[in-house]
């Protein structure tokens, strides 16, 4: 008991330093731009001209992405508003032991890796949805602790799950490595995922990284009431998703127009059919996509609630978790700006190439993966950026294309555990800051480092 005290009292300590220390994820977006340039500057030798253009041509380049986040966010928080789900989560949210904090932490935990290993869209929102459910049936539990929990299966199994971006873009026909629109090719064929995200060495890690995770975040649950940090019911409540009020009709023909289920009913089909075909056509793997995830749940939405104005009530509630993805994504955006339009990525991969051996080339791919990852938290376009390099790098040494792959997914999840740009929609909804939850996270994130050195270690150079 006395190594668990000292890991608890290690976690408590750090989020209490991290709360004075650690500023508003906007705030940790500008502090990283500025390392991004000026790593520009003075490691891929750029100019402060060239630097400063290429944040700003990055800057509106990621608009497709952050509307789809915005819709996924939104989407998701009508679904969870509307009274069936919400009743569901709340029973869900009541099987722990109130008297039992470690069983809420644990049920987050487990939620979180379940809905991420599926998709990584509906774990960001769903998660972030679930713990004011949490908070209010599990009052003595540590609301960190809990986000936390909540956090693990981005941090852990995403990427080697149904929806990993890196697994998918490789299975996918004509994608931009096996042909690109200029120069050769950098890979020769397609992957399908039966080789790289149904491998049994990904299952394995999966299973073991999982593990790591959730004992981790269980050990660190503050044991003395007076150290943990709880919303008070009014807290609770004024975050707690609201099932609509039943519509009323005024009887006007405006109200009855409103009021009519035909149109939720046409624009549920309109949305639903070309989905369905797609699958029917092209098959689940490849119609999976972020916009399929979004067609699906604006397909509940509308079902769910059953009428247009409480659909978009629903809606316009869900916005106010969402402002933080429409004002930080364009500023991660100029991070790319200048990974991409200065070299900087590809100067930063040579240099972790030139210490690398068969051997240890795994490792390097995770570790900088999860570097790149601090400042450009975009796992398909990152990929896109570091393949080009990674993979010859690694046919030099005589390491597998399938071996870059994992490993690079894996240190692409570990540290979304510290990046503050995938904590938005949680702490939107929470209403905490970034600096309240990450002293835990960086713990968390240390034991799956340590987990995942290991296993880079284990892989083999040919998979």
């Amino acid at each position: 008991m006395g190594l668990l005290d000292g890991v608890r009292d290690l976690g408590t300590g750090l989020s209490r330093w991290t709360e004075r220390w650690v500023p508003d994820a906007w705030v940790f977006c500008m502090a990283l731009t500025v390392v991004a340039l000026l790593l520009a500057i003075l490691g891929a030798g750029a100019t402060v001209e060239e630097a400063v253009l290429a944040w700003g041509e990055g800057l509106w380049n990621l608009l497709a992405l952050a509307m789809q986040f915005t819709i996924a966010m939104v989407a998701a928080h009508a679904c969870v508003s509307s009274r069936p789900v919400f009743n569901l989560l709340d029973r869900l949210a009541s099987t722990p032991d109130p008297e039992r904090p470690l069983q809420a932490v644990a049920l987050a935990g487990a939620f979180s890796l379940l809905t991420s290993y599926l998709n990584w869209a509906f774990c960001l929102v769903a998660c972030a949805l679930f713990v004011p459910f949490l908070c209010r049936r599990n009052p003595h539990a540590d609301v960190r602790l809990l986000i936390a929990g909540c956090y693990l299966g981005l941090g852990t199994v995403w990427h080697g799950g149904f929806s990993g971006s890196a697994p998918l873009i490789l299975a996918t026909p004509g994608n931009p490595l096996l042909a690109p629109a200029s120069g050769a090719p950098i890979v020769d064929r397609l992957y399908p995922v039966t080789e790289t995200l149904f491998h049994p060495f990904n299952a394995v890690y999966l299973v073991a990284i999982a593990a790591v995770a959730m004992l981790t975040t269980l050990a660190l649950h503050p044991r003395r009431s007076e150290d943990r940090l709880t919303l008070r019911p009014e807290q609770v409540d004024a975050i707690l998703p609201r099932p609509p009020d039943p519509p009323r009709s005024d009887g006007s023909p405006r109200g009855r127009i409103e009021g009519f289920r035909g149109w939720v009913w046409l624009a549920a089909l309109l949305i639903a059919y070309p989905l369905g075909h797609s699958i029917a056509t092209q098959g689940f793997g490849t119609s999976w996509t972020i916009n399929a995830y979004n067609a699906a749940f604006l397909v509940a939405a509308l079902l769910l609630h059953g009428r247009p104005l409480a659909f978009l009530g629903a809606c316009r509630r869900g916005m106010d978790a969402a402002w933080g993805i429409v004002v930080q994504f364009p500023f991660y955006a100029g991070i790319f700006g200048i990974m991409v339009h200065t070299g900087l990525g590809t100067w930063i991969g040579d240099l972790f190439a030139r210490l690398a051996s068969q051997s240890s080339y795994p490792f390097v791919v995770y570790a900088y993966s999860g570097l790149m990852n601090l400042f450009v938290p975009s796992a398909g376009s990152k990929w896109l950026i570091e393949a080009p390099f990674l993979i010859p790098a690694g046919e030099a040494l005589d390491v597998s294309v399938v071996t870059v792959l994992l490993a690079y997914a894996y240190g692409d999840s570990t540290t979304n555990l510290i990046q503050p740009f995938w904590a938005i929609p949680i702490l939107a909804v929470t209403r905490l800051r970034f600096g309240d939850v990450v002293g835990y996270l960086l713990l968390i994130a240390a034991a799956c480092f340590l987990a995942s050195s290991v296993a880079m270690a284990l892989i083999p150079a040919q998979l």
